[in-house]
């Protein structure tokens, strides 16, 4: 496994809340105050996975600090709060979702999930007085003007570079051939890709093949793609539960080049619907591989595991945005219920973090995407699934 830099330095159902989890924590009732952070995302239907380890990374996270007292911020101690909504991939729940949080009160949200939804929320974020989190990669929404939303991952015009760049020297690749959902996430991340696949020099085969998201046979959308024999085959914004069909479909018929995705994946969702024809399946992982995760990593590991009997590798990247917020929220009291004094922190904010070995720091980037800082600093790692296992191809930076 190596580490690279990038040019540009170069993310269950009946959810339990935080503070459910939290009366049974002893020390946490010490804490006189509460901060309600918000999530709303996917966590039903093909992309639950997204959502879910959103969901889960913050009820680990906050049962945790709310088990050894809260967190201080300024002069008073708060437990913390997760409050959830499911907006099914549905851009109009979202906006439900997003007026939800601002009735309530709530200043920091995390999610949505996906494109649409992100956009769609944007109106109601910036009316009310809202900082959210989306794990979603149109530029629009962290450029000027736009200002509430800071993305929580590596966009997929991030890691798309890396991951070409990396088959190409390491794999041979010379031929890519593209397939999305008829959807716009999914659209937008194809043509990102094949922009910077051309940009490296690749031949693009096959770019405007799609299929609908709640399609099942992907037979007779992957004949034609198969029979060209690109060296790769990207499954650009592809579903947790819709990759393995993919692959499966793809290998059936006779191809046997590489695959990848710029989206995260779920190992067991691909151990369960591909098997081993998933082996060597490449994919955008969690920002944290064994090589590199503290112990205070490892024990996140450990307690989401016994909260929910299961790990998702992407909650390796998920676990980063409450810890931004109330990180944030400790170097200036002041944007508690203010966003406004939030954004003034951003430029200069930085705190240790825990969940990487060695000097890491927290801190916001996105200054060569964006123009602004409006990215959570996280480790771009990718991944090739074999076994039942996600295992490291690389890690690199992204500025």
């Amino acid at each position: 496994m190596a580490r690279t830099t990038l040019p540009f330095r170069t993310a269950l159902f009946g959810f339990a809340s935080a503070a459910a989890i939290a009366l049974n924590s002893g020390p946490a009732d010490a804490a006189n105050k509460t901060l309600n952070v918000g999530f709303v995302g996917v966590t039903s239907g093909p992309a639950a996975a997204w959502g879910t380890s959103n969901v889960r990374s913050m009820q680990t996270l906050a049962a945790w600090l709310n088990e050894k007292g809260g967190v201080k911020i300024g002069e008073d101690d708060y437990k913390i709060n997760v409050v959830t909504f499911d907006d099914q991939k549905d851009p109009k729940r979202a906006i439900a979702g997003m007026e939800k949080m601002a009735q309530e009160g709530i200043h920091y949200v995390v999610g949505p999930n996906v494109d649409d939804g992100a956009a769609a929320v944007r109106p109601v974020a910036e009316k009310s007085g809202i900082i959210y989190f989306p794990y979603a990669f149109p530029k629009e929404l962290y450029t000027k003007p736009a200002s509430n939303a800071i993305l929580g991952m590596v966009a997929n015009y991030q890691s798309a570079p890396a991951i070409y760049k990396y088959l190409k020297e390491k794999r041979g690749v010379k031929t890519v051939a593209f397939v999305a959902a008829n959807e716009s996430d999914p659209l937008s991340q194809r043509d990102g890709g094949v922009a910077a696949a051309k940009a490296l020099g690749l031949t693009v085969v096959a770019d405007r093949d799609t299929y609908e998201n709640d399609t099942r046979d992907f037979t007779p959308v992957l004949t034609p793609i198969v029979k060209l024999k690109p060296d790769l085959l990207v499954l650009s914004g592809v579903a947790p539960a819709n990759a393995p069909l993919l692959i499966r479909s793809a290998r059936e018929l006779g191809y046997q080049g590489l695959i990848s995705t710029e989206t995260a994946q779920d190992a067991k969702v691909l151990e369960e619907g591909a098997g081993d024809l998933a082996n060597g399946f490449i994919s955008v992982g969690g920002a944290s591989t064994p090589e590199i995760r503290s112990k205070t990593m490892e024990e996140f590991i450990d307690r989401y595991t016994k909260m929910f009997n299961e790990y998702n590798d992407e909650s390796n990247t998920k676990v980063y945005a409450l810890e931004y917020i109330v990180d944030t929220l400790k170097a200036n009291p002041k944007a508690i219920d203010n966003v406004e004094e939030y954004k003034k922190t951003i430029d200069t904010f930085s705190a240790p973090n825990l969940y990487l070995k060695g000097e890491n720091v927290l801190r916001y980037v996105g200054m060569t995407s964006f123009g602004q800082k409006r990215q959570i600093a996280v480790p771009l790692v990718v991944n090739e699934y074999k076994d039942g296992k996600f295992q490291t191809l690389f890690v690199a930076d992204v500025d």
